[in-house]
């Protein structure tokens, strides 16, 4: 979800490994040449989502920490490729806390249908995200630095 800290603990866990850092959600910007809330807004939610899933599969970087927008779960074969790509990471956080760090960025950008609340989309994705994750990490009351420190933990021995 948006405000989970994604691009946060992403950026933290490739220090961590010494692997690149990228947020998908820039890599769209800079194809449109605007922000993300921009895009999304000129598109529907079914055009941006096939437009994010477009451009996600078309990424075939090796060890790089990807974040992606919390929509990327909409389509599984956007999924199925980042699975080839490498492990993926739900951080689980509570919707008050998504919510609070939402109202603290209005412009995030997000995919959303008109008339659908953020609490629709937290449960909306909340069973696709613990459906795609090979690691599920228990982000509710853990500062970046020790969400990354612990999936450096939580990474199999045979990946890093």
């Amino acid at each position: 979800m948006a405000g989970a800290g994604k691009s946060t603990v992403g950026k933290m866990l490739a220090l961590s490994l010494n692997w690149a850092f990228v947020d998908t959600d820039h890599i769209i910007e800079a194809t449109y040449a605007t922000r993300l809330q921009d895009v999304a807004d000129k598109l529907t939610k079914d055009e941006f989502l096939d437009t994010e899933a477009s451009i996600v599969q078309s990424i075939f970087f090796n060890r790089t920490v990807i974040a992606t927008g919390g929509s990327v779960v909409y389509r599984e074969k956007t999924m199925e490729h980042l699975a080839k790509l490498g492990i993926i990471v739900y951080l689980n956080v509570d919707l008050n806390l998504i919510l609070e760090r939402i109202a603290k960025n209005p412009e995030r950008g997000l995919a959303i249908a008109p008339g659908q609340t953020i609490e629709d989309l937290f449960h909306e994705r909340e069973l696709l995200y613990k459906k795609y994750a090979n690691i599920t990490l228990d982000a509710k009351t853990m500062s970046p630095k020790e969400c990354a420190q612990k999936l450096m933990k939580m990474l199999p021995e045979n990946f890093l």
